[in-house]
């Protein structure tokens, strides 16, 4: 058994290797990303777990008002169910449908950073790389990172609603 320890640690290894390539928030992102896919494809023949198999171009800016994060997720369609107990050992099915998933969030910049705003797009990739998807998924993503600013660096929640009404 001492033999087949290493080439686990290895495996390990690697996926700690691109975990490690994002940030807190990147991650956070893509578990919301995997919960969000799961939720949206309930249908019975959607029982499989996915998982992501690459993230790409993420973004991430941070500025006054929080934190910006875009990225897409690759996710794979595994073995296991949802519902699954275990869901280490999920075995990643080849040659089913990749769908792909946009996500843009906008964190405040609290110690533990809330939500201000998010977009999802999840589709297969061609799809989502149609030019009048890729104008909508912009348009949504700018929509979100703007979150928070009120067009004031000093804006603060609450304040909002009195300086409205000010000449």
């Amino acid at each position: 058994a001492a033999g087949m320890r290493l080439p686990l640690a290895l495996c390990l290894g690697l996926v700690a290797l691109t975990a490690a390539s994002q940030s807190p928030l990147q991650r956070r992102v893509v578990k919301e990303v995997l919960d969000y896919f799961h939720r949206r494809s309930s249908s019975s023949s959607m029982h499989s777990l996915f998982k992501e198999q690459a993230v790409e171009g993420a973004v991430e800016r941070e500025d006054s008002s929080g934190t910006f994060v875009q990225l897409r997720v690759n996710l794979v369609q595994t073995t296991c169910t949802k519902q699954a107990p275990r869901r280490q050992n999920c075995r990643v099915l080849e040659n089913r449908r990749k769908p792909t998933c946009l996500a843009c969030y906008k964190f405040d910049s609290g110690d533990v950073p809330k939500v201000l705003d998010k977009y999802h797009n999840c589709g297969p990739s061609h799809y989502l790389a149609a030019k009048e998807i890729k104008h909508r998924d912009e348009a949504e993503c700018r929509a979100v990172e703007e979150a928070g600013r009120g067009g004031d660096a000093l804006y603060l929640p609450g304040m909002y609603a009195f300086s409205k009404g000010l000449p």
